[in-house]
């Protein structure tokens, strides 16, 4: 805060393997957030999730809670930013949103350790497992239901000021709360999950993993607006349009934002 508005003085270095990026911290002076245009704040190669990792949301879509870590990716194309539209698509008929805490990769990670894995991470920050529910029970598996452009709404910033063991998080549509939980809450752990990841595939810098959603998910309509807030990583806002009402260009514009 600077005379009592939000400002944005500092950015993350990138990882040291993020060769792209000619970002000097040295140069970069103090901007208000309400006149920056946030863009995704990643960069994935892949974006990793955890299903079912609060028992109270296994519960309320009937689901039992997993014996061992269950995980699915979602496509970095599905990537959406902070106050970008989540588009609807019309061959389904239920959108829900599912709010979560995101864990951005720092170094290549493989075959981590528990008692290293967190030395893995760059930071945190907020995200939407928007899911397609009708097309997820219907297909058996979950890579449509998941995997729409606009899918995963991050942001609005990558922290690594927070510890993740004890996170408030919440979701509001249209203000009104529809999700509360709070990491402690965890099936499974961020270090065991990041142990269990890199034992499949390797981590790389920038990656994302998408940690699980308490219960209380549901559907969005078209014109809702939906908040994502954790603990020490501000709130994740994002509108809800529908499809037919949005031509090609447009949707272009809104992925971008």
């Amino acid at each position: 805060m600077q005379g009592g508005e939000h400002v944005i003085v500092r950015r993350i270095p990138p990882p040291e393997e993020e060769h792209a990026c000619v970002f000097r911290e040295a140069e970069m002076q103090a901007i208000p957030l309400t006149e920056a245009r946030l863009l995704p704040p990643v960069n994935p190669s892949k974006i990793v999730c955890v299903g079912r990792n609060y028992r109270e949301h296994a519960k309320e879509l009937g689901n039992e809670v997993p014996a061992d870590i269950l995980i699915f990716l979602k496509p970095p194309s599905s990537l959406l930013a902070p106050e970008g539209r989540i588009v609807m698509p019309k061959v389904s008929h239920r959108i829900d949103y599912e709010g979560e805490l995101a864990v951005v990769i720092g170094r290549k990670c493989r075959n981590a350790t528990d008692n290293e894995a967190l030395s893995f991470v760059r930071g945190y920050t907020c995200a939407n497992d928007v899911t397609a529910r009708d097309l997820q029970k219907s297909d058996g598996q979950w890579t449509r239901g998941k995997g729409f452009d606009t899918f995963c709404p991050v942001g609005p910033f990558v922290s690594d000021e927070v510890s993740p063991e004890a996170l408030d998080l919440e979701t509001r549509v249209n203000g009104e709360l529809r999700q509360k939980g709070n990491t402690r809450d965890f099936v499974f752990s961020l270090p065991t999950v990041i142990r269990y990841i890199s034992s499949v595939m390797t981590l790389l810098p920038g990656d994302v993993v998408l940690t699980g959603t308490p219960a209380g998910v549901g559907a969005m309509q078209e014109d809702d607006r939906v908040e994502v807030s954790i603990s020490g990583l501000g709130t994740l806002t994002n509108f809800v349009v529908a499809e037919g009402r949005w031509m090609s260009s447009e949707l272009e514009r809104a992925i971008s934002r």
